[in-house]
């Protein structure tokens, strides 16, 4: 048997105002793959009815279930698949690269849940359960841990003008 190997790439895309890394991950020699995070696009685009799309992501928090829904007869693109938040509102889609995968395996039922990852500047990130797992948020870096300063407020502090 040949030793699992796994390859790992960092792209770095500038899309207008903001730049994209991402770390691409290659299993090869057939490395069972569990777990899966996957970017949602198309924050900034209207939904037909409710709130705006970057709204409902605001309101979704990491571990929240959201569900995928294949959109055959999308104009723009047959194999785009929607997300919706557990309160079903659209809230984006699949990138377009990553939907003809993530449908094939909707329709041979390998994925078993879809959560709410975290938000992003350009929309949001899913993560995918998959051959009867349950999907489970990835452990945080030291690094953003360290980061986290959500919980810090500064108290104001004037300049002093008696000099």
């Amino acid at each position: 048997m040949m030793a699992e190997r796994i390859l790992s790439e960092t792209r770095t895309q500038t899309s207008g105002w903001f730049t994209v890394s991402c770390r691409t991950i290659s299993c090869q020699t057939g490395a069972m793959l569990r777990h899966m995070s996957l970017a949602i696009v198309g924050a900034d685009f209207p939904n037909k009815r409710g709130p705006t799309r970057r709204f409902e992501i605001a309101l979704c928090n990491p571990g929240e279930p959201v569900e995928l829904v294949p959109e055959p007869r999308n104009p723009v693109d047959p194999n785009a698949i929607a997300v919706f938040s557990c309160r079903g509102i659209q809230i984006g889609y699949i990138t377009a690269e990553r939907a003809p995968l993530i449908g094939s395996w909707l329709e041979r039922h390998r994925i078993s849940g879809a959560i709410f990852q975290e938000k992003t500047q350009w929309g949001a990130i899913m993560r995918i359960g998959l051959d009867g797992e349950t999907p489970l948020l990835p452990e945080r870096t030291a690094a953003e841990v360290a980061d986290d300063d959500s919980d810090f407020w500064p108290d104001y502090i004037p300049p002093d003008d008696c000099d």
